[in-house]
């Protein structure tokens, strides 16, 4: 609906204005449906075109998440009432213009500032990714779990885990393990770590700013105020994926999917974040780990508009296939953790299967016009 999200624009000295987006879902953890992703990417383009609009801001109307991701329960039932639909319209809908929404993020030219304090996951995370100011805050808590439901780390997700230091993206992808402040700021999903009880202050120190009528210089602007207001690093919570890079590097440097997710499956270890993660990948879906291996290969070289598109086949060809409405009932409906993966196995995953995700169900991409 509408109104889960809330829109503002406060005034500032000189005749400027701040706009603030608010996803104000509370009680799904803000989690994005259709309607509310339009209402965001309506308000950016209105204000893209507003030479009043000197900044905007995207936060969520809670402290305890940004955002929990995309309304997967939805997703499902749309899938089930249509079954062998290829693609969903629904699905197609709703992922096409989310990606939409993600890409006009990463290219925005207005400064844009999200607030990821909180949960924010999947879609949340798409949200987050690509805006070229995001504060991080000792609540924040990152994580790209679509292994658990059948599905694989996109909105934008092929782009940046491929420019994660190392091999973290991959191990991150596979496992769908969860990411602190310090961990965003490590990996480049984070910009300023602020405390999150300073974000009304932030808010407030923006209204005051004397803006331009130059991007550039406001971008410069914001940055600086944001480092003025930054919380000092010693309260920083400590980087799992700093502290165990080296682990993750070995545990991740076989050639082929088989041998790392065996690798991280044996993880004997004692540290309880890689415990967790190694745990995740093998309760996970065998489909979605293997198309988080191939989304890596494949779009390594690929523009951002390219990986987006290509995200776009495997999503609505992932909700055409059994894994994707069957991870959401055992983790969300029935909530019994136990699904029932087709395939089982890495195993039995056949190369002709994975092939299926890949087949582009129309004659003109829907995303073609991305540039």
């Amino acid at each position: 609906m509408a109104e889960l999200v809330q829109l503002e624009e406060r005034a500032c000295p000189g005749g400027m204005k701040l706009g603030i987006i608010t996803l104000d879902a509370p009680k799904s953890l803000h989690a994005l449906n259709l309607d509310m992703i339009r209402a965001i990417d309506g308000a950016l383009v209105r204000w893209q075109d507003d030479a009043r609009i000197a900044c905007v801001v995207l936060q969520s109307s809670t402290d305890k998440a940004f955002c929990a991701g995309g309304d997967v329960r939805s997703l499902r039932t749309a899938v089930l009432e249509q079954p062998g639909v290829v693609p969903n319209p629904q699905a197609l809908a709703f992922f096409a213009e989310e990606y939409r929404l993600d890409y006009r993020i990463h290219t925005y030219a207005k400064p844009l500032l999200v607030w990821g304090g909180g949960i924010v996951m999947g879609g949340g995370l798409g949200l987050m990714a690509g805006a070229r100011h995001r504060v991080v805050t000792e609540t924040t808590r990152i994580a790209m779990p679509e292994i658990a439901i059948g599905l694989f780390p996109d909105v934008g997700g092929s782009w940046f885990l491929n420019r994660m230091p190392g091999r973290t993206g991959l191990f991150l992808g596979l496992t769908g393990a969860a990411m602190n402040a310090a961990d965003a700021l490590f990996v480049g999903l984070g910009d300023y770590f602020l405390r999150q009880e300073e974000r009304a202050t932030v808010l407030d120190a923006l209204a005051l700013a004397q803006w331009h009528d130059n991007d550039e210089a406001n971008h410069q602007q914001l940055q600086r105020l944001l480092r003025s207001l930054s919380a000092p690093d010693a309260t920083l919570p400590a980087s799992e994926v700093r502290q165990h890079y080296d682990t993750i590097a070995a545990l991740t440097q076989a050639p082929t999917l088989a041998e790392v997710a065996a690798a991280i499956a044996g993880y004997d270890g004692d540290a309880p974040w890689l415990q967790k993660a190694a745990h995740a990948l093998g309760k996970g879906a065998p489909s979605s780990a293997a198309l988080a291996w191939t989304m890596r290969q494949r779009t390594r070289h690929l523009s951002l508009a390219q990986v987006f598109q290509l995200e776009l086949i495997v999503a609505v060809q992932c909700c055409a296939h059994p894994d994707f409405a069957e991870g959401v009932r055992a983790l969300l409906i029935d909530k019994d953790g136990a699904p029932q993966w087709q395939p089982a196995s890495l195993d039995t995953l056949r190369a002709a299967y994975l092939d299926e995700f890949f087949v582009a169900p129309w004659s003109t991409h829907p995303l073609a016009d991305l540039a």
